[in-house]
């Protein structure tokens, strides 16, 4: 995709599970559609595991993309959870899938991309109703909000099976997979690794887009910019 506008009004970004590095692709993807040209807004809708006032993702994402960015955390709760779990321990009310279809077709009026990233794999559940990022992405279509998705996969043994599901869920729900990233990409890949590049896309149907260094997030946030464009192969 040349132009960025070329992308989808949404992108979800889901993952091949826990901790594969998924706020810093889509701090990396952010940047990207930045530098070529189009405006960006990411959305957490859900954020677990930290108490008021602790940095969260959409937090990490502005620190390495600008202050300048659109960032907005739609529901924070304190047990590192799904945030479905995590609210029923908290006895707190979530908002259903619904209400942040409503808000993020809002924000595609003010940006011209916004990267929605969720909590885990695709099918966590993001209320109390069982909804989750995939039923997200439905209700968004039914608005007749162009969307989209980008699969985050682990580097790893096992990345394989989870990421075919998460190609498989999708495709029963009419929801492309535009692209996969692998969201932490070791400095000494061994024979897995290497291997796991040429599979992913065929176990999921989708190109590869790039593969984002381990440690990026580190990174600050100059280097982090100018490092971007080398990480994907987005055409």
């Amino acid at each position: 995709m040349d132009d960025p506008r070329a992308l989808p009004s949404v992108v979800l970004v889901t993952g091949t599970g826990t901790e594969v590095g998924k706020t810093v692709a889509t701090a990396a993807l952010a940047a990207l559609v930045r530098q070529r040209g189009s405006t960006v807004a990411v959305v957490k809708p859900a954020q677990t595991g930290l108490a008021p006032g602790d940095p969260g993702d959409v937090d990490e994402v502005r620190r390495l993309v600008g202050d300048d960015l659109a960032t907005h955390e739609l529901v924070r709760l304190r047990d590192p959870l799904s945030p479905e779990a995590a609210a029923r321990r908290e006895g707190a009310d979530l908002p259903p899938v619904a209400a942040h279809a409503r808000t993020v077709t809002g924000l595609t009026e003010e940006a011209d991309v916004v990267l929605v990233e969720g909590a885990g794999g695709l099918l966590v559940r993001l209320d109390s109703r069982g909804g989750t990022l995939a039923d997200l992405g439905t209700a968004l279509r039914y608005k007749g909000v162009s969307c989209g998705v980008v699969l985050v996969a682990s580097a790893g043994l096992g990345t394989l099976n989870s990421a075919a599901l998460t190609a498989e869920a999708l495709a029963s729900r009419q929801l492309p997979l535009l692209g996969v990233v692998v969201g932490s990409w070791p400095a000494e890949p061994g024979f897995t690794e290497e291997s796991n590049l040429v599979d992913l896309p065929r176990v999921t149907g989708a190109p590869l887009w790039g593969s984002v260094p381990a440690g990026a997030g580190a990174m600050a946030r100059e280097d982090f910019l100018a490092a971007v464009p080398t990480w994907f192969d987005i055409t």
